[in-house]
């Protein structure tokens, strides 16, 4: 009656209703203090003024949020935003506070980090009509991204220490001689000459 793969939809939809569910109870049971806790300060004074405005308690108005928001990834509703927004600002804010503590060992990670993000940006601009076709895409690339900016998998160290490096090195000179053509050439007007300062 069902293909294989409306089946491992369905299967899928099914196993992401009952972890919502789970964690709905979970997070009822929960104080607003634990949960929400983690929260940043404003999204606490956002919450509060919901919850006088609706009288609906702010753990429900989270988990109704939650809910909404997992609803439209599965649907696949702005996940290339959301891949974006993780793989882009999380990361940004991370790097400044790494910069501010003077921690090199941070910085560093970072620093991988935003070169593993560049060369996969890059090949994802040449690769996007292909990528297009690939079924749950960005749900995938959400997971890469996380799995590539988290300390404790430092994902993206082990991709620039095993692939990227000696990818990179080889390239090197052809990589700067293309760099000094293009900054060459973006010295130039339209007629050939150099740009008047």
């Amino acid at each position: 009656m069902f293909s294989c793969l409306t089946r491992r939809l369905l299967l899928l939809t099914l196993a992401c209703i009952g972890s919502i569910l789970i964690c709905t109870k979970f997070a009822v049971q929960c104080t607003s203090s634990s949960l929400i806790s983690l929260m940043p300060l404003t999204c606490h004074l956002h919450l509060r003024s919901t919850q006088e405005k609706t009288h609906v308690p702010k753990e429900y108005i989270f988990i109704g949020g939650a809910f909404v928001l997992t609803l439209a990834f599965l649907s696949g509703v702005g996940t290339g935003t959301l891949c974006s927004v993780i793989g882009f600002i999380f990361p940004a804010i991370k790097s400044f506070a790494a910069m501010e503590s003077h921690a090199s060992n941070e910085v560093t990670q970072w620093l991988v980090y935003w070169v593993v993000y560049s060369f996969f940006s890059v090949i994802e601009i040449f690769a996007e009509t292909l990528l297009y076709w690939i079924p749950f895409y960005y749900r995938f690339k959400l997971g890469f991204l996380i799995w590539a900016m988290l300390p404790q998998t430092r994902g993206a160290k082990y991709l620039y220490d095993n692939f990227l490096k000696d990818l990179l090195k080889k390239s090197e000179s052809k990589i700067d001689a293309a760099l000094k053509d293009a900054k060459s050439t973006a010295g130039k007007g339209d007629n050939g000459n150099k740009k008047d300062e």
